[in-house]
């Protein structure tokens, strides 16, 4: 056997799913989280609650934390599902369910923006939310391919929270909230934008997983009826993809544009003796490009060739306009400055917001951190016998899929440890380090 043919094999063994799937458990497990009753309703709204709050006080964490409670994915898996296996009952109970949680998410959301008396001053988590890029697509396309892959395993993991964190579904329905508190139309319209952008997308996904995986198609006992519900899928599925493949190519436009204009704007900041500091791209009616330039007056020759410049990075005059406070005669300074001095002061808060976002994360780093060898110090000191230790955190897995933070404590010891001394261990380990689960192994080295 061949080299190549060996390593063909070896990657269909590797890249085999029939083995490690399970579609009728999945189905089933599909179908039982599409319904929204009792618990699930009030666990929405606290995670709703939750995510405005973090997004309030742009805390990522609280943000994520409340993206793995929400129980949005439910619905949006059953839609995909529905499409997938020709159950048009199952994709009107999914969409009525859907409807109800988006309902909820924006009333609660709406209801905590409009009494909450914390500034919103600077809301970078909220402005994040509130304009779809190509990547979001992206994410959510592969989100949701990773999502019907992971509730078909056999062997469950923690590959559905990771789709809830990076999908991202709950901040923007927050956000559309806070839009609507504030009167704002354009937040709310671009975050519920991006809301449908990512659920759409995972649906899709997860239509095209039901097909690759053969999920038993619905069975119609009148062939009529059969014709009539794959016809209504059909046309769902082309209602469907194609506003979302023309906003994935709007998306992709708007990068492209994006960068070039990025590109140009950094490739050269004088023209004769004016100077471009600063510039605004927006894509209100189309991709528009506004250059702000101080200094000398800028005269045709000038213009001209920064419109040139920008030719070569595939910008056409019409995108760029260009606002010239520059001195002159009838110029007057003070507003220069002022404008000058207010973009400055944007710039420094947007960087002072990410400084206090980093210094957030950074502290839960230390928080979590070990302190290794002062621990170890200690256990040498009380625990004469232990010469070696291995310190770690980590999490326990219920059969729930609840999880909880837990201490990891290998030892080597000259001697046994008695189950006294290891209780001891665990005890005091607990109260140093804070933290409710403690697991200790050990083995005598001869």
């Amino acid at each position: 056997m061949s080299i190549l043919t060996r390593f063909s094999s070896q990657m269909r063994d590797i890249l085999n799913l029939s083995d490690h799937i399970d579609v009728v458990a999945a189905e089933k497990n599909i179908r039982g989280n599409v319904k929204f009753r009792g618990p699930n309703a009030w666990i929405l709204a606290v995670a709703v609650i939750i995510a405005s709050v973090g997004l309030n006080v742009n805390s990522i964490p609280v943000v994520i934390g409340a993206m793995l409670i929400s129980p949005l994915m439910g619905p949006i898996f059953g839609m995909g599902l529905g499409l997938g296996v020709n159950d048009i009952e199952l994709m009107k109970s999914s969409g009525k369910n859907l409807l109800v949680m988006v309902s909820i998410s924006l009333v609660v959301s709406f209801l905590y923006f409009l009494i909450t008396p914390l500034s919103l001053s600077n809301p970078t988590e909220l402005l994040a939310r509130t304009s779809p890029t190509f990547y979001d697509v992206l994410i959510a396309s592969f989100g949701g391919f990773a999502g019907i892959l992971e509730l078909c395993r056999k062997e469950k993991g923690t590959v559905i929270s990771g789709v809830a964190i990076a999908t991202a579904l709950m901040p923007p329905l927050c956000t559309a909230g806070y839009g609507l508190a504030s009167g704002n139309m354009t937040h709310f319209i671009g975050a519920l934008y991006l809301f449908v952008i990512n659920g759409t997308f995972i649906m899709l996904a997860t239509y095209v997983g039901v097909k690759y995986l053969r999920f038993q198609q619905t069975e119609f006992k009148d062939v009529a009826r059969g014709k009539r519900t794959r016809r209504i899928t059909s046309a769902l599925i082309v209602i469907l993809v194609i506003p979302s493949i023309w906003s994935a190519v709007i998306l992709i436009r708007q990068n492209n544009f994006e960068a070039d204009a990025t590109a140009f704007v950094e490739h050269r900041k004088t023209y004769g003796k004016s100077v471009l500091y600063d510039y605004k791209i927006s894509f209100k009616d189309k991709a528009h490009l506004e250059l702000f330039f101080t200094g000398d007056p800028l005269d045709e020759t000038s213009k001209a060739e920064v419109m040139e410049v920008a030719g070569g990075y595939g910008l056409e005059e019409d995108q760029i306009s260009i606002k010239d406070y520059t001195r002159s005669a009838e110029s007057n300074d003070i507003e220069l400055f002022q404008e000058i001095y207010r973009r400055n002061k944007e710039q420094i808060a947007s960087k002072d917001q990410e400084i206090r976002t980093l210094g957030e994360e950074l502290k839960l780093l230390k928080d979590n951190s070990i302190p290794h060898s002062q621990i170890a110090k200690e256990i040498f000191s009380i625990y004469p016998s232990v010469s070696e230790i291995s310190l770690s955190r980590g999490k326990t897995v219920n059969r729930d899929l609840t999880e909880s933070d837990v201490l990891m404590v290998n030892l080597h010891c000259n001697q046994p440890l008695s189950e006294e001394l290891t209780g001891q261990m665990k005890e005091w380990l607990k109260t140093r380090l804070e933290i409710d689960n403690v697991l200790i192994s050990h083995q005598t080295i001869e």
